[in-house]
Parts: C-alpha cells; sequence; structure tokens
C-alpha cells in the first residue's frame, strides 16, 4: 500500500461561517455492502434543538454539519500533502511516527525547533483553510502521541519543562484555528489520517468512500517497505467503523423526539440492532486482519497511552451511547463528557441534543412489553460491540491476549 498521491493540495479559502439550519436538506448516500438499508418507514428527522446552544453555538457555527450525510468523519477525503513550509509539518509528523522510541521523536521535534522551521509554521497558521487546519491537527496530534506529550496542556506552564516550547506554541495555535484544544486522540488520528487510494469523483460521499474504495493512511506508523503494522490497521478499523455506522447516525435522528409507545420507534429500534450487529461482525472481520500484522513494544505504549486517557472511544459507539444511554449509566453524565472532550464542538452539541431528545425512548428500560424487550435487545447489543471493540484495542495493544472470539 501507498501513502497516497505526490500532487499537492492546495489550500482552500475559507469560507464565511453560516449558522446551522434546523432541519438538514436532503442527503443522498450509498449503500453498504455489509450494513443492511434502513428500508421503508419514518424518514430520519432532526430533534428540534438540535442546533447548538449557549457554549457550542459559538464553535457551531463555522460549518454545518449533518451527522446523517457521513457520521462524524471528515465532509470531504482528507488532505493529502500540505504545500509550501506545511511540507516542514508533513514530514516532522512521518518522522515521530516512524522514531525507534519517544526519546527520537522529541528529538527530531527540538531539531526542527532549533531551525526556526516550528516558528514559521506558527507565523502562518491564521492563514489555514479550515480543511488545512483539520489536516494540521491530525498531523501535530501523532507528533504529539508519538513524544509522549498527549496528556499535556500546550498551554499550561507545566508543559514547558517537558515539551519543546515551539511545538507547544503551534499546538496552541492550531488548537485556536479549529476552536478545539482536546483533539489528541482517536478522531484526530483516524478519521482524518486515511484517504482513498485513487482520487475519488466528487459527487461520492465519504461515508460510502470509506466504505468502497481502498483506503490509504497519510501517516503510517510503519515503515513504507512494511506492511500496514497493528496501530495503523487499529486506526483503519476505527475509520471504516464510522463509515459503516452511519445508518446509525441516521436512526438516532430518528428515534429523537419519539414517544416510548410510538408505532415507528419499535421498528427504529429494531434496525439499530441489526446495525449494531453488522457493525460488529465489521470489528470481527477488522481483528482477522489485525492479528496478522506486525506489532511492536512502539506501538503497544503509543495504543496504552491513548486508553489510559480515555482517548481510544470510536465516535459511533458514543452516538449509540447517546440514544441507548448505556455509558452515561455505567459511568455516570461526567464520565460521558469526558469521553466526548476529544469531539469537536459540533460533535459534541450534537452528541448532547440526542442524550435531551431520547430521554423518552429511554424510559423503555424501566417498562415492559414488547417495546421495552426490543429497547432492552438494542442495550445488549450495544454491550456486545463495545466488548468486540475492546478485544481488537486489546489485541492491538498485547501480541500476546487472548483471541477475538473468546474476550468477546
Amino acid at each position: 500500500m501507498t501513502t497516497g498521491t505526490t500532487t499537492a493540495e492546495a489550500p482552500e479559502t475559507a469560507a464565511p461561517a453560516r449558522r446551522r439550519p434546523t432541519v438538514p436538506p436532503a442527503q443522498r448516500t450509498g449503500r453498504s455492502a455489509t450494513v443492511p438499508r434502513q428500508g421503508s418507514g419514518p424518514e430520519p428527522r432532526t430533534a428540534a434543538g438540535a442546533v447548538p446552544g449557549d457554549a457550542d453555538a459559538r464553535t457551531a457555527g463555522a460549518g454545518t454539519h449533518d451527522p446523517r450525510a457521513h457520521g462524524f468523519l471528515p465532509e470531504r477525503p482528507p488532505v493529502r500533502s500540505m504545500i509550501g513550509t506545511w511540507t516542514l509539518l508533513d514530514a516532522l509528523a512521518r518522522t515521530a511516527a516512524l522514531a525507534p522510541g519517544a526519546a527520537d521523536a522529541v528529538a527530531a521535534v527540538e531539531r526542527s525547533g532549533r531551525a526556526g522551521e516550528l516558528t514559521a509554521l506558527r507565523q502562518r497558521v491564521s492563514r489555514l483553510s479550515p480543511r488545512n487546519a483539520e489536516a494540521a491537527a491530525m498531523r501535530i496530534a501523532v507528533i504529539a502521541v508519538a513524544c509522549g506529550w498527549s496528556g499535556l496542556d500546550p498551554q499550561a506552564p507545566a508543559a514547558r519543562r517537558c515539551a519543546d516550547t515551539g511545538f507547544l506554541d503551534l499546538w496552541s495555535a492550531i488548537a485556536h484555528r479549529i476552536d478545539h484544544d482536546q483533539f489528541v486522540a482517536l478522531p484526530a488520528l483516524s478519521l482524518h489520517n486515511w484517504a482513498p487510494e485513487r482520487k475519488p469523483r466528487r459527487h461520492l460521499p465519504i461515508d460510502q468512500l470509506a466504505r468502497t474504495e481502498q483506503l490509504v493512511p497519510i501517516v503510517r506508523w510503519a515503515p513504507e517497505s512494511e506492511p500496514l503494522c497493528r496501530l495503523d490497521r487499529l486506526m483503519l478499523a476505527v475509520t471504516r467503523l464510522e463509515a459503516h455506522g452511519i445508518w446509525l447516525f441516521r436512526l438516532a435522528e430518528t428515534l429523537a423526539g419519539r414517544a416510548p409507545d410510538d408505532s415507528s420507534t419499535r421498528t427504529a429500534l429494531r434496525r439499530l440492532v441489526r446495525i449494531q450487529h453488522a457493525l460488529r461482525a465489521q470489528l470481527h472481520e477488522e481483528a482477522a486482519e489485525l492479528a496478522d500484522a506486525p506489532a511492536t513494544a512502539r506501538q503497544s505504549e503509543v495504543i496504552g497511552t491513548l486508553a489510559g486517557q480515555g482517548a481510544l472511544e470510536p465516535p459511533v459507539l458514543q452516538a449509540a451511547d447517546a440514544v441507548l444511554g448505556i455509558g452515561g449509566r455505567r459511568m455516570g453524565e461526567g464520565g460521558r463528557q469526558l469521553l466526548r472532550r476529544h469531539l469537536p464542538a459540533h460533535h459534541r452539541a450534537w452528541l448532547s441534543a440526542m442524550d435531551r431528545h431520547c430521554a423518552p425512548v429511554r424510559t423503555l428500560a424501566h417498562r415492559g412489553g414488547p417495546d421495552a424487550a426490543v429497547y432492552r435487545e438494542a442495550q445488549e447489543s450495544l454491550i456486545a460491540l463495545r466488548r468486540t471493540y475492546t478485544a481488537l484495542i486489546q489485541s492491538a495493544a498485547a501480541p500476546a491476549s487472548a483471541p477475538l472470539s473468546v474476550a468477546a
């Protein structure tokens, strides 16, 4: 597999900020070979009040976002090659990812700082379009994780005693540009790091591309001459999981605001169960490929660091949790928000809206009857899906771990 094309992608001109409409326009979607269609039935509807308010309104207005269109994947394929001075960040991210250890990655960052490269990049952050700012954030995330700095607050005084000052300044500037200071986590490392090998046709949505096209990493954690490593495979599995889980986002908005005894609630919950079963089968397929991939202690250390920070929860599982309430009941509302801190503001706002507007459906947990039985089946299928994903992480981090079929 290759790491993309050699053609540089020019930065885009930033579009003017627009407030997200209450009811998004209809979206064109592709069919998945793995996840079943929704079929006939009520069309997904946007929950009333899903437009972020209060603290999230100022960040959500940067662009329209309809999770039914592409889940939490970026709206367009990620930027493969940055141009101009930003090629320095491309090179530094690749060097850090392939470094034998954290000390070697830190040394590469310090060399870049002494050469004035980080300062030059810092001065150009304000010129980045939103899409290129996300591309830069992914590369910053790779460097921070490779150096063992993923738990740092780049603006904290204590961080300057253990990390390169020039890199921290660049990190802070990128965080300010995308209005998100907790992006060093799974969404940035995986969802913005995989692009179709072939140049896609413009009309194809990103979730369909991720389901049907060969994906290649922008920054590899394994050398070019070697197969993808287990860390690469884990990130690819998350990207594919997000793409195959697009129907889950649509069903979430279908269930938002529904009464527990609504005739369509049981139908939507049954479809939710089928989708979660299909996603679990998808993870089993990914696990077989991951088990055959090479593993190193270095990659296991990276996975362990992210897992310890709660930074490996896939966004699609957080969306299912917002509907069914498994995580909120297990960890409390504070724990749920702790997992969501790694998502962009408009994604967190959408999940909060689902928390509120799916609350009537969650009352089925305390009822009897066929509707309540279907709801509990949906909860059980989500628990099984989460266990399968946890086993996938364990397999990626520890080559000697139990097989997926045993752990799940």
